[in-house]
């Protein structure tokens, strides 16, 4: 069945309206992207600014072992971190939105078609 050719209904046994939703749900897909790239705007900065301070002579290596080098630009990256974790749960959130949508409609339309069936 085509939803083009159901007549929607105002079927006041909802307890939430779906058009609401569904712009929670593209609320949430947009916020996810643009925190996201928030968070990589300001690594990549935080990168650049290392490597000026780098070729400017500002920052000197002398006296750290290889484990504080290495660590410098994990620091740098550990800044995205909490960008990604943020994206990644905005898009479950919405994913499973749009599912919980889905599943609720197909049960609504599976039970007005037992009812037809029956009459």
């Amino acid at each position: 069945m085509n939803r083009s050719n159901e007549n929607r209904t105002g079927f006041l046994g909802t307890y939430f309206d779906p058009d609401a939703a569904l712009r929670i749900a593209r609320l949430a897909g947009i916020l996810a992207w643009v925190l996201l790239a928030v968070y990589v705007y300001t690594t990549l900065v935080s990168i650049g600014q290392f490597w000026f301070l780098v070729a400017a002579g500002a920052v000197s290596y002398e006296g750290t072992n290889i484990f504080d080098r290495l660590s410098i630009p994990t620091l740098q990256l550990s800044q995205l971190s909490p960008g990604l974790v943020y994206f990644v749960t905005l898009k479950v959130a919405q994913q499973a939105l749009l599912i919980l949508l889905d599943v609720e409609d197909n049960s609504r339309r599976a039970a007005r078609q037992r009812i037809d069936v029956q009459e």
